[in-house]
């Protein structure tokens, strides 16, 4: 999670513009609308929480990795932690 004041605002921001582009398929659903625009406004979608999860996921390494480990077991525990993430980011 985003920790500076900067960071977060950025974050709040993008989850807004997310939830308006949401809110627009859920109209255009309602009114029946061609495949193709929901089709595009869906696309649409995913890349703005593919870029959600980009800037969460740099924030994360950079509170994780950006001091060393205390020692060898808190390495692998951090690295084990990162690991999961990223492998539920990519299914």
């Amino acid at each position: 999670m985003p920790h500076s004041a900067e960071e977060k605002k950025k974050v709040l921001a993008r989850i807004r513009r997310i939830r308006g582009q949401c809110e627009g398929l859920e109209r255009a659903l309602e009114a029946g609308a061609d495949c193709s625009p929901v089709l595009q406004q869906i696309a649409a979608i995913r890349g703005a929480v593919n870029g959600l999860m980009s800037e969460v996921l740099e924030s994360h390494l950079r509170e994780q990795f950006g001091h060393p480990a205390a020692d060898s077991v808190d390495r692998e525990a951090r690295v084990a932690g990162m690991t999961g993430l990223i492998r539920s980011y990519l299914k």
